[in-house]
């Protein structure tokens, strides 16, 4: 009776590469069927593990040409299970907006370890979100969908409507006008809480302004920048320049 195993892991090549290690034999010993692919869910919800069923092939030293022919068989396996790059964010995002009841256009444009995703279609204020959120999540679960079952790592970027070349152009545009406004009052101005990367646009906006110096503080997601003037008023709540007067002493006394 032939060897004969089922396995499950987070994706088909885990639990492949599992399987084989039970069994104690290589790629070429077996034949491969996928029960069930894995399921990334929505947003990391509702997600399943990858099943696949490896069986071990008889000896067939009697037949090289058969045995052969049943080795060059095993590449195609190895082909669904990585596919293309583009065509696993494809999938992927296609999942997602299927949850959210969402039809989106998915145009990718793949270059060499990148792949660039534009989405279009009639409820894309859903799919940015508030100040981009939404956006950025799908950009990161992507990535991650992308390059958990491959080799090399792509870098993902996704847009819609223009949307970060829009914000990018707000951003600057606002760190121009506070850093002026900090200048004239020589005082601290605060942004509201931003992500990694806007924080970034404001950072560079402003780093040929010599009058000035910006630093982020506080903890993700409330992190924010402070654009700060070289020439702001320093205070300090513990000290009361009153208090530590010294009394002028008369010339009689």
């Amino acid at each position: 009776m032939r060897k004969q195993i089922e396995q499950e892991a987070k994706t088909v090549e885990e639990a492949i590469k599992l399987g084989l290690e039970v069994l104690g034999l290589e790629a070429e010993d077996v034949t491969v069927e996928i029960l069930e692919k894995e399921k990334s869910g929505f947003f990391g919800l509702g997600s399943k593990p990858a099943k696949v069923k490896l069986t071990a092939l008889e000896e067939q030293e009697e037949n090289p040409e058969k045995k052969e022919k049943k080795k060059e068989t095993s590449p195609v396996v190895k082909t669904e299970i990585n596919g293309d790059a583009d065509k696993r964010a494809k999938e992927f995002l296609n999942s997602v907006f299927e949850q959210m009841n969402l039809d989106v256009n998915i145009d990718c444009n793949i270059g060499e370890k990148e792949i660039k995703i534009n989405l279009s279609g009639e409820e894309m204020g859903a799919v940015i979100g508030r100040r981009g959120e939404t956006l950025d999540a799908l950009q990161y679960l992507t990535t991650l969908a992308v390059n958990k079952s491959s080799e090399d790592y792509y870098k993902i970027s996704i847009d819609t409507e223009n949307y970060r070349s829009e914000r990018e152009k707000t951003l600057q545009n606002l760190a121009i006008r506070l850093a002026e406004k900090a200048k004239k009052n020589r005082k601290n101005v605060a942004l509201e809480p931003m992500n990694a990367y806007e924080r970034k646009v404001i950072h560079s906006a402003l780093q040929e302004d010599d009058m000035i110096h910006t630093y982020s503080v506080g903890e993700e997601p409330n992190r924010k920048i402070i654009i700060s003037p070289k020439n702001a008023i320093k205070r300090n709540n513990n000290y009361n320049r009153r208090s530590y007067r010294r009394p002028v002493q008369s010339e009689e006394g």
